[in-house]
């Protein structure tokens, strides 16, 4: 049933917003009385926190198995890392769209929590870029900070407009940005 619940809240967060989401429509949607919700639940918040930090723990968790993959070189690295962002929109959607958009309703103990991980993502694909240009693989002329970010921000705002139904597939979405990241628009 705690299953149950977090796929509602998933997909009525992601429909209605978490603000327009009460713990009476969740319930009503599976069907089940607010002392079930309650039971699993101390919140309707904390479902918001739990979605957020299983999002972020998966993409985490696959971002380090590329890092760790030896037979790898940088830039297929962070082409692997933007594929795993792009994925995680086509397959998980709704939840991307929660951790993107509602991150604000989230408690600070409960931030405490999540934080570290959405930190220790950006700061993994920074030290990605930082070791690509030292060892001769990417430009040097950009920092490395400011690229993690410009590359998540790029990836990351996917949620709001790609249709992974649409004409363009998450392939194709993440060799783009990986083309833009690496070569820009110039010819």
């Amino acid at each position: 049933m705690k299953e149950k619940i977090m796929e509602t809240s998933i997909r009525l967060f992601g429909k209605k917003g978490f603000t327009e989401t009460s713990v009476q429509d969740i319930v009503n949607e599976i069907g089940v009385t607010k002392g079930t919700f309650y039971y699993y639940f101390t919140s309707k918040e904390e479902v918001l926190a739990m979605i957020h930090y299983e999002f972020i723990s998966n993409i985490l968790n696959k971002q380090e198995e590329v890092l760790s993959n030896s037979s790898l070189d940088f830039k297929e690295k962070l082409d692997q890392i933007v594929k795993v962002l792009t994925y995680e929109i086509k397959n998980n959607g709704q939840s991307a769209r929660i951790f993107f958009r509602e991150m604000r309703h989230i408690s600070q103990d409960q931030l405490e929590r999540i934080s570290p991980k959405r930190h220790k993502f950006r700061k993994n694909l920074e030290q990605l870029v930082k070791e690509g240009i030292e060892k001769g693989q990417f430009k040097d002329h950009v920092r490395p900070d400011i690229l993690s970010f410009a590359i998540l921000g790029i990836t990351n705002w996917s949620y709001f407009w790609y249709d992974p139904t649409g004409p363009i597939k998450e392939d194709e979405l993440a060799e783009g940005y990986v083309d833009f990241v690496l070569n820009g628009l110039l010819k």
